[in-house]
């Protein structure tokens, strides 16, 4: 896999929540597409004090649906919707065969059963998940705090998480998984 974190110039995005700070590193060679999108509703403020509104201990913690700002809205609609552009699956054998997979802290698109539905909602895997690779997008990696976002993974969940089988599970207390602001920078 091509890496930027050697000291040469790259794309960093910082994730400031509640629980703390990741610094996360981007991969627009590999995920373009998804790269810029994810830095143009970055620029935008548009992830701005979202919920991480998929918490699921062991698997992934998800955010980027503004239905959720604020913890406002409805929680068990959470998950279902995004921005207004979308961006095609950008992941394939080769991409795989590069390093760009699903490891434990790496940045995933999310999307719906079309591949090339792919929008504002995003996952950071908390353990090695093999299984999403090829089917989405790997599009950067946290480089620091991933400490935090285990700790957003650890959060309590509503009780509606288990009748969901993981599906939409919210926190317990959204003001404890919320994003205050997603930046974007040159360096780490």
């Amino acid at each position: 896999m091509t890496s930027t974190s050697n000291g040469t110039k790259g794309t960093y995005a910082v994730i400031n929540t509640i629980q703390g700070k990741m610094v996360v590193e981007l991969f627009p060679k590999a995920a373009p597409k998804t790269v810029a999108n994810f830095v143009g509703l970055a620029q935008s403020g548009f992830y701005n004090n979202l919920v991480w509104h998929r918490i699921v201990a062991g698997f992934v913690i998800q955010t980027g649906d503004p239905t959720s700002r604020n913890g406002g809205g409805d929680s068990a609609t959470w998950g279902q919707t995004g921005s207004n552009q979308t961006v095609p699956l950008e992941a394939n054998s080769t991409t795989v065969m590069e390093g760009y997979v699903h490891n434990i802290g790496y940045l995933g698109i999310a999307r719906s059963a079309s591949p090339d539905s792919g929008s504002s909602q995003f996952f950071i895997s908390l353990t090695n998940n093999a299984s999403l690779n090829g089917a989405y997008t790997v599009f950067g990696r946290v480089i620091s705090g991933l400490d935090v976002a285990m700790a957003i993974g650890n959060l309590p969940v509503a009780d509606s998480c288990a009748q969901t089988g993981g599906l939409a599970c919210p926190p317990a207390n959204p003001k404890d998984a919320e994003v205050v602001s997603v930046t974007i920078q040159d360096s780490p």
